[in-house]
């Protein structure tokens, strides 16, 4: 579920996301030893935007993807497929996703926070720590208020970054379900000022 040779591995679309990379997709390939090294038979691309999410993403690439391969196949019985080697100078690779990372950084600009929140969103999940719990935050977006980072700016949920900040749009409590902010606010309130981990 990448465009070889980039994010060749585990983690091709949070990679992708993470990255704020604007577009992803599928590639078809042969199989060689090298991981994800082998000729490209077909690719497929799709467009990503600051609201695209690794569980949005990934369900979309695996309907193309299913397509594509029954193309792959026909063209291959019929014997009129070419393959494409790949530039090894321009691969990049997917590592698995580390736990140690899914925490969310608010030292880092707002689009990047976003992009860590979709890339990591529904799963694992980016979080922070509030009152030694852990919430997920799994959908949010940039604004343009300044706070200081980890900081809450306002009463809507909306946390300082190292520029800008980000409105927290969809939350989860551990072992709960994920709400809208809207709703998680009438149940638990996170002050302005209050500093998150």
């Amino acid at each position: 579920a990448s465009l070889l040779p980039r994010w060749r591995g585990a983690a091709p679309i949070q990679r992708a996301i993470i990255n704020g990379d604007k577009k992803t997709g599928i590639s078809i390939m042969k199989i060689r030893e090298k991981l994800d090294s082998g000729p490209i038979l077909n690719v497929r691309e799709i467009k990503l935007d600051n609201k695209s999410t690794h569980g949005e993403i990934e369900k979309k690439l695996s309907i193309i993807g299913a397509e594509l391969l029954i193309e792959t196949l026909n063209n291959i019985e019929k014997g009129n497929l070419d393959s494409l080697e790949q530039d090894a100078s321009k691969a990049t690779y997917a590592k698995k996703i580390n736990k140690d990372e899914t925490k969310i950084n608010w030292n880092l600009n707002a689009d990047k926070v976003v992009s860590h929140i979709n890339g990591l969103s529904p799963n694992p999940g980016a979080w922070f720590r509030y009152e030694n719990e852990r919430f997920k935050v799994l959908r949010a977006k940039k604004t343009s208020l300044k706070g200081k980072s980890g900081v809450v700016v306002d009463e809507q949920l909306t946390v300082g970054c190292q520029t800008d900040s980000i409105q927290i749009l969809e939350i989860q409590r551990a072992g709960k379900n994920k709400q809208t902010i809207k709703d998680f606010l009438l149940g638990k309130k996170i002050s302005k000022d209050t500093i998150l981990s």
